[in-house]
């Protein structure tokens, strides 16, 4: 059908993923950091470019932006906070968007904390979730610009979307998000179902992304620090001491996953 809205998985470098949402004739990108294979992943099913959304200034997100603009002249959507030249249509919190030729509504989400200016686009029709740097499965994005309040912050408002929101994050860092969540949260059982599948997937070439916000809750350490597990966990390594609070038992979190 034409009018239905589908996903491309469109690999990148060593280990992005930049995603074309289209309806078999029309298409948006999200964060293309490289133009090649997104211009010819839109030769090889017949798409035309609609628009670009990007979520953050990083080269690895906006790269390819120059270059497709040079093929298609299209609306550029991108945070109002990142200073991005090449941005069209400056984005901020709770910012509807629509790309008229897909019928596709986005809700802008501020995000900081990877980036000081990072946003996340939400679909509430198709509870499709475009979330960069910010939430990775089983991880989250490091700290270049931003606090940790800023991104325990931001955390909470992606784990507060439907359960079932597909997660599209922007790498492939599932399986070694999921070694350091195992030594955080060594007898979570859920957890360690999943990296059984994710293995399985990887072995066979399987992206692991799309994952969805319930299984993030699930699993991954991050958007369960505030878990008694978790602070018991990071009280026996030495990480922290007794009496913090939750934004200092996510920075201890966050920076013990910096040298794991």
């Amino acid at each position: 059908m034409k009018n239905s809205l589908s996903i491309l998985t469109v690999p990148a470098f060593d280990d992005n993923y930049l995603w074309i949402i289209h309806n078999g004739q029309h298409a948006a990108v999200v964060d293309p950091g490289d133009a090649k294979p997104i211009l010819q992943a839109l030769q090889e099913h017949g798409l035309i470019l609609s628009a670009i959304l990007l979520t953050h200034h990083h080269a690895d997100h906006i790269g390819g932006v120059a270059s497709l603009l040079e093929h298609y002249q299209v609306p550029v959507f991108g945070p109002s906070k990142d200073k991005i030249a090449l941005v069209t249509q400056k984005l901020k919190q709770d910012d509807m968007l629509t790309v008229p030729e897909l019928g596709l509504e986005l809700r802008v989400l501020d995000v900081p904390g990877h980036t000081l200016g990072h946003i996340a686009f939400y679909a509430p029709l198709q509870h499709w979730l475009f979330c960069g740097d910010t939430l990775f499965a089983g991880g989250c994005g490091r700290l270049f610009e931003g606090t940790p309040a800023q991104m325990l912050q931001s955390l909470d408002q992606l784990a507060a979307l439907p359960d079932d929101t597909a997660v599209y994050c922007a790498h492939e860092y599932t399986m070694s998000n999921l070694r350091f969540a195992k030594e955080v949260e060594p007898g979570n059982q859920n957890l360690l179902e999943r990296i059984l599948k994710e293995k399985a997937r990887r072995d066979q070439g399987i992206p692991t992304v799309p994952s969805n916000i319930a299984l993030e809750k699930q699993t991954n350490p991050f958007l369960r620090c505030r878990e008694s597990t978790i602070v018991a966990r990071l009280l026996e390594n030495g990480k922290i001491s007794a009496g913090g609070d939750d934004v200092s038992h996510f920075a201890a979190l966050r920076e013990w996953k910096n040298h794991f």
